[in-house]
């Protein structure tokens, strides 16, 4: 019996039905992480990260054993006005220096849709670590990137951040302590 079992499993991997997660690298020129939040009721004012690093294992055939992770500079924040960038990377809310990150782990994808999926994970910024989830959408994959020619995939996801919880919480609730965050991102496959 242990025989017949090992000659299928053998035969599958040959088949490429078992296929391993295949690795694909973010594009930092074509990834953003933008978000906006409620500045005393007067306007909505937005930020976002942009130029950071990440991986994605992507397992096409079973899209719940992908995984993700990502780790962006917090002082790559751009806002848009330099005395807002300043005054966040002040001890009023970062306290930011050089080689601080804010990073992402994936510790769980449920799939919802043919092409959605809740993916949860570790979500650390300012010395905090919570668990978050995304709302996310596989825009496109493709077998050939028209420019890249090599496979290419295309993410974009929603969450809503307190930013409270990651300390960084000045005047709130003022100015809001939810954080609506956009993502879109895209990949390539690692060389």
């Amino acid at each position: 019996m242990k025989q017949t079992l090992l000659a299928a499993a053998l035969a599958l991997t040959a088949t490429g039905a078992l296929a391993a997660p295949e690795k694909y690298n973010l594009d930092p020129s074509h990834s953003q992480v933008v978000f906006s939040y409620n500045h005393l009721g007067f306007s909505t004012t937005t930020g976002m990260f942009s130029g950071f690093e990440g991986e994605i294992m992507f397992d096409a055939e079973d899209p719940a054993a992908s995984s993700v992770s990502v780790s962006m500079p917090v002082m790559s924040m751009f806002t848009g006005w330099e005395k807002r960038e300043e005054h966040f990377m002040s001890e009023d809310f970062f306290g930011a220096s050089e080689g601080d990150m804010v990073t992402f782990t994936s510790t769980g994808i449920e799939v919802t849709g043919e092409m959605t999926a809740r993916i949860t994970g570790d979500l650390t910024m300012n010395g905090v670590t919570k668990s978050v989830v995304l709302d996310t959408t596989l825009n496109q994959k493709a077998d050939a990137h028209p420019m890249e020619n090599k496979p290419w995939l295309g993410f974009d996801a929603t969450t809503t951040l307190l930013r409270s919880e990651f300390g960084v919480d000045k005047f709130a609730p003022y100015v809001s302590d939810e954080v609506e965050v956009r993502i879109s991102i895209e990949a390539g496959k690692a060389e």
